[in-house]
This record gives structure tokens, sequence and C-alpha cells, in this order.
């Protein structure tokens, strides 16, 4: 039986979410606010869908997704507006995890082949209402389609007659107390629609139902119950906070068991705190939640190391970290981290986009706008391939330097992040 999951959705028409595909009434003016609440609500994954009617509005509304998947703790699925490849790769581009193909529409059927040959068939799902279309097109479905979303919640049963691929099904006026029923189902992996909308907040309770009735869903699973760790006198564990990505140490804190058991729960990192004698969920007031990535107990298992994704600042002075009072240092050579460089040269970079510098060289360039930075950004990659002949290895690294930097004005000026490069290339 596939791991269930629940997955809201938001309906994208005019930079609003709507009720649904055929329902303009808007229920969020801002749907990255939306897309943030079904995040901080332990939804599973999420699936927008573009509803745009002409090439601006589907600019606008692909920029919308690419912002959503900038800020969610979940795997994104876009869908709509798709009549050619280059329309699946544009919104795979925004950092949707993967993309859907209507069934609906015989051009989508046409491209199943070439999308799924040059993104790959895990990127490839298509919605469909009528499995009659998934008899006539089985054989291509099978090769090159990883998972299905059925809008017609009444052909459970007829999919599951034509395919074994996965399947989530659409419900929205479905009672949650159907929910079981449908998750009975062996092939259906998840839920999505209005009814998981509208009942976003209800989610942890809906995943304990399912555990009661044995059903698996998506959660945390622990190698070690809190009995097997090692508790100092008030019953407590402390923890080293890490950010997933650059390994900065962003806190210490301490957890007791509830506080483990609720981080195991929720996703999101968990504390008891001392001075209030209370339980703490990091970010339930800041909204500077911290969701967990992993959890490592060391050797002793008296201490854990917990690696998370930071939303904001972790320190209540609002600093990222709340290691900043340098009590000594020795002279010494930092060894740099490559990823934390090229941020913050990066950072360099758009700050005088957005402040301009007399006599800046960068903002030069801005000011001579992207055909001078494309010059540039040519004539480096020239003296490149020139460095390379010679043998002293130190041009190569000069002329690379400067592309980089050139490179970096250019991403400043396209909204492009190293963090969308770096998972483009990990993605490869």
């Amino acid at each position: 039986m596939f791991t269930k999951k629940f997955v809201p959705c938001i309906y994208l028409y005019e930079e609003h979410a709507v009720k649904g595909l055929n329902d303009m009434t808007v229920v969020e003016t801002d749907p990255i606010r939306l897309a943030r609440l079904y995040s901080e609500n332990n939804a599973d994954e999420l699936i927008v869908f573009d509803m745009s009617y002409d090439d601006a509005s589907h600019d606008k509304a692909l920029d919308i997704m690419k912002e959503i998947c900038s800020v969610v703790e979940m795997d994104v699925i876009g869908a709509g507006n798709v009549k050619r490849m280059e329309d699946i790769k544009k919104i795979l581009y925004t950092g949707c995890k993967k993309a859907v193909l209507d069934y609906e529409k015989e051009s989508n059927i046409a491209i199943t082949e070439e999308v799924s040959l040059k993104f790959g068939k895990d990127k490839i799902l298509i919605s469909y209402n009528d499995p009659e279309v998934l008899k006539a097109n089985k054989e291509l479905i099978d090769k090159y389609v990883s998972a299905m979303i059925l809008m017609n919640p009444h052909q459970i049963r007829e999919t599951m007659e034509v395919v074994s691929l996965p399947f989530f099904v659409q419900i929205n006026q479905i009672a949650l107390n159907k929910l079981l029923e449908i998750f009975a189902y062996e092939n259906v992996c998840g839920v999505t629609g209005n009814t998981i909308n509208e009942n976003i907040k209800e989610i942890l309770n809906l995943k304990e139902l399912c555990k009661e009735n044995n059903i698996p869903v998506e959660t945390l699973k622990a190698a070690y119950k809190w009995s097997d760790f090692k508790v100092n006198n008030d019953g407590m564990v402390p923890v080293v906070v890490q950010d997933y990505r650059t390994l900065e140490v962003l806190m210490v804190a301490y957890m007791n068991e509830e506080a483990y058991e609720n981080t195991l729960k929720t996703g999101k990192m968990t504390y008891y705190s001392r001075s209030r004698n209370e339980l703490w969920l990091k970010g339930d007031t800041s909204g500077h939640f911290q969701y967990v990535k992993s959890l490592s107990a060391d050797c002793d298992m008296d201490t854990i190391l917990a690696k998370v994704s930071q939303v904001g600042a972790a320190c209540h002075t609002g600093a990222k970290s709340c290691f900043f009072n340098e009590i000594t240092k020795k002279d010494y050579e930092e060894v740099d981290n490559p990823l934390m460089v090229f941020e913050e040269v990066f950072n360099v970079i758009k700050d005088r986009k957005i402040h301009p510098k007399e006599g800046s060289y960068t903002n030069y360039l801005f000011d001579k706008g992207i055909d001078k930075i494309l010059k540039k950004l040519g004539e480096e990659a020239t003296e490149i391939v020139i460095a390379a002949k010679n043998p002293n290895t130190n041009e190569v690294k000069y002329e690379i330097s400067d592309f980089l930097y050139h490179m970096m004005v250019l991403m400043a000026e396209k909204d492009v992040t190293w963090e969308e490069i770096t998972t483009e290339l990990a993605n490869r």
C-alpha cells in the first residue's frame, strides 16, 4: 500500500487563489501567503494550477509558482496551461518537482513521450476525469508517467482496473469521514482538492486517525525512542541546531519527551522553554519555524544535533544565529565555505542593484543593461578559453573568477538565485 499524502491545491487566476477550476471566487488575494499556510500546517505536497488565459498572465503565474516553491517546505507540483514541451520545462524551472499533463487535451497526450524522455518519467504526472482515456493510452502511460491525478472521485475503482500506477484523488465536496474509505484503495497515494484546502488545520488529526486505522501516512520515523536518551536531572536533552545548507550553528535549546514527540509529529522543531516552563514550538509566534531535515544523536546519546531549514532568524534578537558575541579570537586563515563565498558576493551584487553606489562597476553594468552584461559575459568566457591554452593555471583561475562575477551580475539581473542553480545541478 502506498503512503498516503494530504495535498492541498492552489488555483491561480489573475494573481489570486480562486475556489476551483470552474469557480472564480477569490479565496485568497495572496497565493504566497496561502502556500505558507499550507506548509505550516503539515501538508505533504502542494499542487498549483495555472489558470492563466494569455501570455502575460501565464508569465505572472509562473513567477508566483516560482516564489511559492521558494517559501514552502514541501514538494510543489505544477499544472495547467501546458500546450507544448516548452511549457513543461517552464513549470519545472520554477522549482516544481513535477509537472502535470492534462489528458483531457489531445495536445498533452501527444507530448507525453517527448517530455518524459527529456525531463524523466519521475517528473511527469497526468490528470484525467474519465478512465476511458487511460484505456486508450495505457501503453503510453505505463511507460512514460509516474503518477496520476483523478479529478473525478467516483472513478476510483474504474481507474484501478486499468492501470497500477499510484494516483491522487481530487475531493471537493466529500466529507472528511470518507477519507479512510478512499485511502483503503491500495493505489490511492493521496487526496487533494477543496476538502483538504478547507480543512488544512486538521491535517495532523487526520494523520493520527489514519495511523489508528493502520493506514500509512507521511511522517517522521524515529530510530530511537525517548527512553534511549540519557537525560539530564531535569529530564531533558540539549539540542544543537544547524542550518542544513550552510551548517552554520544557529542555536542551542532543550527538549523533553513531549517536545521530542511533537517534533516528530509535526516536522517542526519543538523545545521545552526552561525560563517559561512550557512547551515551545519554535516560530509559533514569530513565524520563524525550523523545519526538520535530520536529527542525530551523539555517541553518548545525551545530545541531539538537528539540521533544519530555518525560516527567518533563529535568534530572538533578529540575528540569523544566536552565536554572535565574540569572546576571543586567534589569528588564523579561515577556510572559506565555497557556497557561502558565492552567497556573500552575490548578496553584495544584489544590494548594489537595490542601493546603487557611485563609482561601482557593478552599478555601471546594471545601468548599461542586459546587452552590456551579456557582452562582458561572452568576453570573459572567451578569456577562459584563451587562458586554458596557457600552461600557467593561475590565469585560468583569474579568468574563471571574472566570469563567475559577471555571471552573478546576470543572475541578479534575471532574478536567479544560487540555490536554484545548485538545486538544478543536483537534479541532473
